[in-house]
């Protein structure tokens, strides 16, 4: 085999064990069930980054609900369907090979392997005249070789050349077919951040449920977002950062009900003489709110 074939042979070989080498790589399960888990969701505050690999406070939180989901039972699909419940399909970070996407990564690695093998059957050299064959005259054998060769070469240039072309094609088809349909865009990451913190409060994990208010706070300046803030630090125990933190929400909303009940019982434990006053203006306000019956047997006491 002349020093050019070898070569050839040699790049076949070396694209089939860099297209195996990917394929097993995309899909190796990862050792830590919670990064395999969370590889596939979508990090709503990061841009094209997994929760697994992002380092942002609400991959924290999701990451943190998956361990907590996969010590309770929960299978990974379970758990990818409960995210895709809650925060939408837009947090998923990819559909399951299947249909097309199947075929644009099918027909890459097929044009690769026939054309290894067309390299093999075209590259080889011709085996032995069989015994007894008639043998060839020498003007035959002497030209033989020399028009095949040249003829061989152009074959294997030629596939090489096909098989470049398809590639191509496969990309430009896979890219006109994610143009095709609407953009996966990112799920919203204040939306995401609020239902995690919620949950989280649920879980009466206050300190990380007020930790992902503020966060949403960065983002998007709400005076609803800060008071469940205040609520979350009260609940937490910091009644100065919660009283802090309405007191700013009352400076624009003297009246808002939920600033006075927040303030009202933090001041219980910061300043305990101005409670009863802010907690009767809270009853003054909003006597029909949801707290209004507790709030009167507390001052009544």
């Amino acid at each position: 085999m002349s020093r050019r074939r070898l070569f050839g042979a040699l790049a076949v070989a070396a694209l089939l064990a860099a297209t195996a080498a990917g394929l097993l790589r995309s899909s190796a399960p990862d050792a830590d069930p919670v990064r395999e888990v969370a590889r596939d969701l979508r990090c709503p505050a990061c841009q094209g980054e997994s929760v697994a690999d992002s380092t942002s406070p609400i991959a924290a939180a999701m990451r943190q609900a998956v361990a907590e989901q996969l010590s309770q039972g929960r299978s990974p699909a379970q758990i990818r369907r409960w995210f895709a419940d809650r925060y939408g399909d837009e947090v998923l970070a990819g559909a399951p090979a299947g249909g097309m996407s199947l075929l644009l990564w099918a027909v890459p690695a097929v044009a690769l392997l026939g054309a290894g093998g067309a390299a093999v059957r075209t590259l080889r050299p011709r085996r032995r005249r069989r015994a007894g064959a008639p043998r060839r005259s020498p003007a035959a054998a002497g030209t033989a070789p020399a028009n095949r060769a040249p003829a061989a070469r152009r074959v294997w240039w030629a596939s090489c050349a096909g098989v470049v072309a398809l590639m191509v094609t496969v990309a430009v088809a896979a890219e006109r077919l994610d143009d095709a349909g609407p953009p996966a865009g990112p799920a919203d990451p204040v939306a995401v951040t609020l239902q995690l913190a919620r949950d989280l409060e649920q879980q009466q994990r206050y300190d990380a449920a007020a930790e992902l208010y503020r966060d949403a706070l960065r983002d998007h300046p709400d005076d609803g977002v800060q008071l469940r803030l205040g609520f979350a630090l009260l609940r937490a125990g910091d009644a100065a950062g919660a009283e802090r933190t309405v007191r700013d929400v009352l400076t624009r909303s003297p009246d808002s009900p939920d600033g006075l009940l927040v303030l009202g019982l933090a001041q219980r434990r910061t300043r305990p003489a101005d409670a009863p006053v802010t907690l009767r203006r809270f009853l003054t306000v909003a006597p029909h709110h949801p707290a209004a019956a507790e709030i009167t047997r507390l001052l009544d006491r």
